[in-house]
């Protein structure tokens, strides 16, 4: 009848007072309740369970009913549910011995937990195919967990659960250890039993069990009686239409846990009224909106992306695909997946070390091992040298490493313009900016910088620390435009990155915090012979480990051995020269 997980006896008790027709029509009324559902009868007999002279002897004989009968209320109970009994004495053990395979369960009271006579009879029946139902009312905390064991390892039941609470006709709503469920559950893996016995008349009664399922009971027991009178065991007994309430009421709030965890009316609920990103301002192809400074919140009424679809679409790496307006939303159309480009610079103009592009780092020229390490960048499709039209660059063309890398030569002093060019030829739209200088160049931090550059929006991500030389810049093809607009002639544009990091109000510029396994202070690029010794030592010590090395491993080595003292000395020019600092903050901001 219920299609939720929780296990319902229906307590039989001594309702019937002794008559068999009565006993009869409860089983008959109730039969309605199948599948995860159990019934509970306490077959007892005067003379086993007390002496003559116990004040309520007599009223234990009008509950007895002989082998034969019993038999028959089980059969019959046997039809639609499964069937338990409640021992308190030998002839309960009696009746389940010879109801064995009918009976699926047993339940021992607090009252007879040790009562050895029906302990040591019980261990002579096989219940390994039963459950039992341990009643632990009455018991300080410290005293279930041996009485438990014990019971278990002797009986050894297929199954053992724990019950909560107790007959006190009826028990008050405050005594019912609904509070006990949280601790029993916290210490014991046992399935829990919830018995209910609180004033049938109450609205309690129906809610109740319900809350004490939602606390933690797997297994509510509650006692039910007919519609007409009875004079025992009435006190907590539902009738059946409330029965068949407090059923209704626990589907219901059970049907609770099996719901989406987003409804179809929650979702109508946040669509209508959640406010929609809408431009705040106008944003051109090729850019990534910035969803904290691009947008203002409002109700609207039109049709776009929320902000997770647009964090989706920057994950993705996509980037505008046509201009948008002012005050509109975002479409999936707008939208195309970028095309990302490593540039490689590079010229022989050098003073210090002559044509070190050129310079043999193990097999290779540098600058050849620096493609080769560009060519392992992900994200990236297309790998580009990008020289100058100077009549000693054209050799470089030799140097490309590998076929598929496009060698590009262009205006020898503006390096803005020569890239700009690249970009219209081959439709880029972000590129990461090498330094052919640069041969440890690595694709792990590539992966970091970009995933960083969507996910924030930006125009222009650079890592805030590691290596010299192990850098890169992360630009935007539509940044590298705005700056060609004001700057129709970039003086230092061999110092890209400052016409954006000088300019942190009119581009996005982000700085990414490394992981500290990239947080060096080496020294990776080549100006000077020092510099060229050091690589060879590392290429030459690296590569009889690994095939093809990475950074870290770099790192890795310069950690652990003295090799990096041999161009430590060294400085960067544009980090120390005070004079030349001076002059790029102050051609490269935009006035």
């Amino acid at each position: 009848m219920s299609g939720h997980s929780i296990y319902n006896i229906i307590e039989i008790a001594n309702t019937h007072g002794g008559r068999e027709d009565y006993l009869r029509d409860l089983i008959k009324e109730f039969e309605e309740f199948s599948g995860n559902f159990g019934i509970k009868f306490q077959p007892l007999k005067p003379d086993t369970i007390a002496v003559p002279d116990y004040e309520h002897y007599s009223v234990y004989e009008k509950f007895y009913f002989d082998h034969n009968k019993w038999a028959s209320f089980i059969n019959a109970a046997y039809k639609t549910k499964d069937v338990w009994l409640d021992l308190f004495d030998l002839y309960g053990v009696e009746i389940l011995e010879k109801n064995l395979e009918k009976v699926f369960g047993i339940k021992l009271q607090a009252s007879v937990l040790n009562n050895f006579e029906i302990l040591d009879a019980l261990e002579k029946v096989d219940l390994s195919e039963k459950k039992l139902i341990v009643n632990i009312a009455g018991y300080e905390f410290s005293r279930i967990e041996p009485l438990i064991d014990k019971i278990e390892k002797s009986l050894e039941p297929e199954e053992l659960w724990i019950e909560i609470g107790f007959q006190a006709y009826p028990t008050r709503l405050i005594d019912s250890g609904f509070s006990k469920i949280e601790r029993i559950k916290q210490n014991f893996s046992h399935p829990i039993v919830f018995a209910d016995h609180v004033d049938a008349t109450l609205t309690d009664a129906k809610y109740l069990p319900v809350f004490a399922v939602l606390k933690g009971a797997n297994v509510i027991e509650k006692h039910v009686r007919l519609d007409r009178e009875t004079e025992y065991d009435h006190f907590s007994g539902l009738l059946p239409d409330d029965y068949r309430e407090y059923i209704r009421i626990l589907d219901d709030f059970m049907a609770l846990e099996n719901q989406p965890f987003i409804n179809e009316r929650e979702t109508s609920y946040l669509k209508n009224s959640l406010m929609i990103p809408l431009l705040n301002k106008e944003l051109h192809k090729g850019e990534i909106p910035d969803l904290k400074k691009d947008f203002a919140f409002k109700r609207s009424g039109l049709n776009g992306l929320d902000v997770y679809e647009i964090e989706e679409k920057r994950r993705g790496h996509n980037v505008l695909a046509v201009d948008c307006k002012k005050g509109v939303p975002l479409r999936s159309s707008d939208f195309k997946k970028s095309h990302i480009a490593t540039i490689i610079a590079c010229r022989l103009k050098s003073a210090r070390l002559k044509r070190k592009a050129l310079k043999k780092i193990g097999e290779l020229a540098s600058i050849e091992y620096c493609i080769r390490n560009c060519m392992k960048f992900p994200y990236a499709s297309t790998v580009v040298l990008a020289s100058s039209t100077a009549d000693e660059d054209a050799v470089l063309k030799d140097y490309t490493y590998n076929d598929s890398v496009h060698f590009y030569r262009g205006d020898p002093d503006d390096v803005i313009r020569r890239y700009a060019k690249i970009i219209d030829d081959l439709k880029i739209d972000i590129f990461v900016r090498v330094t052919g200088d640069n041969p440890f160049v690595d694709a792990g931090l590539c992966r970091i910088l970009i995933d960083s550059h969507f996910e924030n929006g930006a125009d222009y991500t650079t890592a805030s620390r590691t290596a010299i030389g192990a850098n890169l810049e992360i630009i935007n093809t539509s940044a590298l435009k705005k700056v060609m607009r004001h700057f129709p002639k970039a003086e230092h544009s061999e110092y890209m990155g400052w016409y954006f990091t000088n300019n942190p109000d009119h581009f996005v510029v982000n700085y990414v915090d490394l992981p500290e396994k990239y947080a060096r202070d080496y020294r990776l690029t080549l100006d000077y012979p020092e510099d060229l010794e050091l690589y060879n030592q590392i290429h030459e010590t690296l590569s009889k480990k690994h095939s093809e090395f990475g950074l870290l491993d770099i790192f890795d080595l310069l950690d652990n051995s003295n090799l990096a003292e041999i161009n430590k000395k060294i400085s960067q020019k544009d980090q120390t020269d005070s004079k030349l600092i001076k002059t790029l903050r102050e051609k490269t901001r935009i006035k």
